[in-house]
């Protein structure tokens, strides 16, 4: 049994900056005061890119099995033996292939809870298609790993959170998801994610708008009048909601600092303003789960691959949130055991509530 939780680690793309970008977090042996963590991909593969790395002393011991993780020491679980040819920055049919092996290895210990948490390192969708992995992404992926009926793709920097309605959907077909089941699927993961893995009593959750001006009272599309204004009317009966607010005047005007979480309608909408206002240090977490699922909030980076340019930070930041959303969740499930406790909780928080609506901050 470890005292520090044992945090899996796919690979991701070995073409990519996935193993750089791990070797470089790992780098920092103080990480392993924090969690063991336990690489779920190939030590040829590590031994690799330690050396473009110029880390060739990081050490490791090669596992079989994530019960044998070895605390304060990197640990790399062979997820297959044969020799591949690695070519740093090219998307190709090998790259795919063994980033879902890393992947499908690594969620099915999580699911069995052979480790506490799990960070992705990227992968390309065009390279992992295929019958056996149909999916557009990790999170997807999980979705039916887990056979959860929603998740959320929650985009999180501090106290900046963004989720989607919608995710990997071409633009032209984004206005068929946007219905009422989805939009109040998504606000009731995201407030309970905000309770239990972010430790905030009565969350706050900003809804934007489809349309440019969120409509405009229907001159500019049905969606709000018709979908959005009613889901956010129903939802007010259980959350705190409060949209739809136009896209572009909300975040220009940092109305999202006076939210827990923003709800977006799709991918682009939610991500460019976050990408923008979070610099490096994003971190995508799957909300709904019940494992621990994060990953930095970019992509394979095949211009860069084997540069030894590729920036860490959003890496680093994903092991911390999932390593804190672990430490949240340990302490919803204890503060629940305890009903004084949780009375306590509550009555602050409607205290703090109080005084936040007195100065107007939950209306637009």
């Amino acid at each position: 049994m470890h005292q520090k939780p044992v945090i899996g680690i796919s690979i991701g793309d070995i073409n990519g900056i996935g193993p750089e970008i791990i070797i470089k977090t790992f780098s920092d042996s103080r990480l392993l005061d924090m969690c063991t963590p336990v690489i779920f991909g190939s030590n040829k593969v590590i031994n690799f890119y330690r050396r473009t790395t110029g880390e060739a002393n990081i050490n490791y011991q090669i596992i079989r099995d994530p019960s044998k993780a070895t605390a304060r020491q990197l640990n790399i679980l062979n997820c297959w033996e044969e020799d591949l040819t690695i070519t740093p920055g090219q998307l190709n049919e090998t790259g795919g292939k063994y980033a879902v092996r890393s992947l499908v290895m690594a969620a099915q210990a999580l699911k069995e809870n052979r480790i506490q948490g799990l960070v992705t390192a990227p992968i390309h969708k065009n390279n992992t298609q295929s019958t056996e992995f149909n999916f557009t992404g990790h999170t997807p992926y999980l979705k039916s790993l887990y056979e959860a009926n929603d998740v959320v793709m929650l985009m999180v920097a501090d106290d900046f959170r963004v989720g989607l309605v919608t995710e990997h959907v071409p633009l032209s077909q984004v206005s068929g998801y946007i219905t009422r089941e989805n939009i109040l699927s998504k606000l009731s993961l995201i407030n309970h994610s905000l309770i239990r893995d972010f430790g905030i009593d009565r969350p706050k959750i900003a809804v934007l708008g489809l349309n440019p001006h969120a409509g405009d009272e229907g001159l500019i599309g049905r969606e709000e009048e018709d979908v959005i204004k009613p889901a956010i009317r129903e939802a007010k009966n259980n959350y705190i909601v409060v949209g739809p607010f136009s896209a572009d005047a909300f975040f220009a005007r940092s109305h999202h600092q006076k939210f827990d979480a923003v709800l977006a309608m799709y991918h682009d909408q939610g991500l460019i303003p976050f990408k923008s206002l979070s610099t490096t240090e994003g971190v995508n977490f799957t909300a709904g789960l019940p494992g621990v699922r994060t990953s930095p909030d970019h992509g394979t980076a095949f211009d860069i691959a084997g540069k030894n340019i590729a920036d860490h930070s959003s890496f680093l930041a994903s092991v911390y949130k999932c390593l804190d959303i672990i430490e949240k969740r340990n302490f919803y499930r204890e503060n629940h055991k305890n009903p004084l406790k949780k009375i306590t909780s509550v009555i602050l928080a409607n205290a703090v509530d109080e005084k936040i609506e007195e100065n107007g901050e939950t209306e637009k």
